[in-house]
């Protein structure tokens, strides 16, 4: 007789296991910490608004006027100086935004969502400041009372003027999209276990290591074949 095939036994807890990591305590849940963490960014964010004003008054190109003594006209009608001051928005806005991103980032890396947030609110409202510090700071509102000064045919610069209100939205853009592609390129991962899962069990499951079910019994070697009916 042919020795039959002993059947394997089933996997057992006493198989090795292998290390699992485990998840942060509080993950998924905003904490205290992080309010004030999105609170500080919106603060520092919303009053660096002050230096994208300071930059806008200092680059934009300037449009000028000349008056014939009746009325104003522009002095040179070919400049593109009128859509320079939003083009010098646009570029400063951007530039901006990529620097709070990276430096928010550097500064927490673990992001979350109350970061975004305080990020996004608080380039919203550095975009509003820019722009109104920055029509103070250029040259005078009063057209009128600046032609009086300059005289008649003399050129003089034009008020700073924001035409296409859209390039207010640039920061805080750039800013979340630059803060999300560098958090999800470089952020500490945290590993999340599913429900119902134990961090104590084993690890692969009990089906890897199960050995191949019992084989079936060999036959005879003088056992003759059974011939089929005719």
């Amino acid at each position: 007789m042919t020795p039959q095939p002993q059947p394997q036994p089933p996997f057992s807890a006493a198989a090795p296991s292998y290390p699992v990591p485990a998840s942060e305590p509080g993950h998924g849940r905003i904490t205290a910490a992080d309010i004030r963490d999105a609170a500080a960014v919106t603060l520092v964010v919303g009053v660096a608004g002050v230096l994208l004003g300071v930059l806008w008054a200092w680059l934009a190109p300037r449009m000028q006027f000349v008056s014939n003594g009746q009325a104003v006209f522009l002095s040179d009608t070919e400049s593109e100086a009128r859509i320079g001051a939003d083009g010098t928005f646009f570029l400063l806005a951007a530039g901006l935004g990529v620097l709070s991103a990276v430096a928010t980032f550097l500064w927490r890396r673990r992001g979350g969502v109350p970061l975004v947030i305080g990020l996004a609110l608080g380039s919203g409202f550095a975009s509003l400041v820019g722009w109104r510090l920055g029509l103070r700071l250029g040259p005078a509102r009063d057209v009128a009372v600046a032609a009086a000064e300059a005289g008649k045919g003399v050129p003089f610069d034009a008020p700073l003027q924001l035409l296409a209100h859209g390039v207010l939205l640039v920061w805080p853009m750039v800013a979340i999209l630059v803060h999300l592609g560098m958090t999800a390129l470089w952020a500490p991962r945290e590993v999340v276990a599913a429900p119902g899962f134990s961090w104590g069990g084993v690890y692969p499951p009990a089906h890897v290591h199960a050995g191949p079910g019992p084989a079936a019994p060999a036959k005879p070697r003088n056992q003759a074949e059974p011939e089929p009916p005719r």
